[in-house]
């Protein structure tokens, strides 16, 4: 969807966990209201109390890869008609820490589910909204992992996947960057976390 005129941009976050997209979050957002933007800060699965009991299942319950799709997308829809296009409307800016690209990435990618389901699902879940510019902060594995364990907190189903899943993940994404190098910026995020701000300056450029 192209950004209209008096719509904000909906802005999304991409990467596997460790690849610094939360980090940046806040500098992102921070760096918006500087310019005298409104912005929405919010998150997937999540982002209204349904979506949000729905994340708690999704990531703590055992579950086969397509019962997983389908409660992400009941969760999505919900978060896209109550809150990300109410926002869109408003002429907010709305920054989301994942969205349908984790999808593709974690399910499709890493899981297997066939990727015309989970374009199908999205076609329903939000139709004609697509991402204005995503971020996705790319590294390798090990500098995800290493990120992670001094991190120090246990890890959820998807964090303690094999690394198998997360080299079918990584090569997701960067297949989606590749297909749409106009939407999606590829962030490097193995630098230290100085050093990316600019990167991001440069990435949202022209919206």
């Amino acid at each position: 969807m192209a950004a209209a005129s008096g719509r904000g941009r909906f802005i999304t976050l991409e990467g596997m966990d460790g690849a610094g997209k939360s980090t940046h979050l806040a500098t992102i957002a921070a760096s918006l209201r500087a310019q005298g933007r409104r912005v929405l800060v919010t998150r997937e699965p999540g982002g209204t109390p349904l979506a949000e009991k729905l994340r708690q299942l999704v990531l703590a319950e055992p579950m086969d890869a397509v019962s997983e799709t389908l409660l992400i997308f009941a969760a999505r829809a919900d978060h896209v008609a109550r809150v990300i296009l109410p926002a869109l409307e408003r002429g907010a800016w709305v920054l989301c820490d994942r969205f349908t690209d984790s999808t593709l990435a974690y399910q499709g990618g890493g899981k297997g589910v066939p990727t015309e389901l989970i374009r199908a699902l999205a076609r329903q879940a939000h139709p004609g909204l697509s991402p204005d510019r995503t971020l996705l902060f790319d590294c390798p594995y090990e500098v995800s992992r290493d990120r992670l364990q001094r991190a120090g907190r246990p890890p959820d189903r998807f964090e303690g996947q094999s690394r198998a899943f997360f080299d079918g993940v990584r090569d997701a994404y960067r297949g989606l960057a590749a297909a749409e190098p106009d939407r999606i910026r590829l962030i490097d995020g193995s630098r230290p976390p100085e050093a990316v701000p600019p990167l991001l300056e440069a990435a949202l450029a022209g919206l």
